[in-house]
């Protein structure tokens, strides 16, 4: 199983970045293996629209199953559920105990899109 964690920085002990679509970073981790490397998202972060499909497409390229961010907009939930990624919650938690906490079921799957667009 790959996840994809939004991150602030190419740290395992970095947090988890609250913005899906403007995250700096997504760490791509393999939950059996326990490896994991980092995708830079610079090219997202400031663009004017679009960020969350972009990232979304990025991170169903990399290989992810499932995401854990701190939030996630609607174009990007779309396009995460459209590809089968469940999306859990994760904000403020450094990206280590986040992967434990999914290894342990304990961490909150959201349904939908919890923020506006362009947050």
């Amino acid at each position: 199983m790959i996840i994809a964690l939004t991150a602030l920085e190419e740290s395992i002990d970095s947090v988890v970045d609250g913005r899906f679509g403007r995250a700096k970073k997504f760490m791509i981790y393999d939950v059996e293996k326990g490896l994991y490397s980092f995708v830079d998202n610079e090219q997202n972060l400031n663009s004017p629209q679009g960020a969350g499909i972009q990232s979304a497409q990025n991170v169903v390229e990399a290989g992810a199953e499932a995401v854990i961010t701190g939030h996630c907009g609607p174009k990007a939930f779309k396009v995460l559920e459209t590809a089968g990624l469940p999306v859990y919650l994760g904000e403020k938690m450094k990206l280590k105990d986040a992967v434990e906490k999914y290894k342990k079921n304990e961490l909150d799957k959201i349904s939908s899109a919890d923020v506006e667009g362009h947050w």
